[in-house]
């Protein structure tokens, strides 16, 4: 009898809210054999700490604390390490996964394929376009910005298919990879302090020769809550840092000085034009 592998869960807080409670409950709810790491980076909402109570009898999860924000992909990185899983599942805090979303993921892998994302969907039900994306590409934004087809930009009005589609990047929210993948990219770069380390790694399992597929059939709430609200300039800092860094590593044009000296600008020019509207909201 075929024995079905065990899916490590990595999930990282940074003072992520309530919903995080839920996110563990229902990982831990899959009709796989699943152990749950949650990696805590600094948190001061008592959330970790609740869960380590509420676990602390259950040997399936353990909570990980960093005594600072190390960064999402570092702390993957860590939770990765203390897990024994032959599967690895990236979660995002404010996701919540049914019984089968795993199963059904580890379905569409095989030997050359090296990241599996899921549609992730509002409360609605609607699909977030950034289930599936190309490489920000600037000749591809030129062309977007343009008007130009073909090549340009990134589909996201297609249908999404009704299973596996091979994709350029998959959302970071939910990443399925075997542990041995994992282990033979490194893991997440983690110079990518937050956001753009999930197109890091999509790219860089692409350049190992790997496929990374979208599981269309499989469908996974994202709440888009957390982090993120609290504390908007920090999150929009790192976010505008680490998309200069992706360019300067994968991008063919940053080989031009000149080019890369026009993206540093816009990139940070971007960054400061939205602090304004960023701390009005926040006072709302």
């Amino acid at each position: 009898m075929t024995t079905t592998p065990v899916t490590s869960i990595v999930i990282v807080l940074a003072d992520s809210g309530p919903l995080t409670r839920e996110c563990v409950e229902h990982a831990l709810a899959s009709d796989v054999p699943v152990n749950v790491v949650v990696v805590d980076n600094g948190s001061t909402d008592g959330i970790p700490e609740s869960l380590d109570r509420a676990y602390a009898d259950d040997d399936r999860v353990r909570i990980v604390y960093n005594r600072a924000n190390l960064g999402f992909g570092p702390a993957v990185n860590r939770g990765v390490a203390q897990s024994r899983g032959a599967r690895i599942l990236v979660l995002n805090p404010d996701c919540l996964v049914q019984p089968d979303t795993i199963r059904r993921m580890a379905a569409h892998m095989d030997v050359h394929t090296g990241i599996v994302g899921a549609v992730v969907c509002d409360a609605e039900g609607r699909p977030d376009p950034a289930s599936r994306r190309r490489d920000p590409l600037l000749r591809r934004a030129l062309a977007t910005k343009l008007g130009r087809g073909g090549d340009a930009g990134i589909d996201i009005d297609g249908p999404i298919p009704g299973g596996a589609e091979e994709v350029e990047i998959v959302s970071g929210a939910i990443i399925l990879m075997s542990r041995s993948v994992f282990e033979r990219l490194r893991g997440f770069d983690e110079t990518f302090f937050l956001h753009c380390e999930d197109m890091d790694l999509c790219r860089r399992a692409r350049d190992a020769g790997y496929k990374v597929l979208l599981a269309g059939d499989v469908r996974v709430l994202h709440g888009k809550g957390g982090s993120s609200r609290h504390r908007p300039v920090f999150v929009s800092r790192h976010k505008h840092r680490s998309m200069y860094l992706w360019f300067r590593r994968h991008d063919p044009a940053a080989r031009n000085v000149f080019v890369r000296m026009l993206v540093w600008l816009g990139i940070w020019s971007h960054f400061l034009l939205k602090i304004p509207g960023q701390l009005l909201r926040k006072r709302r």
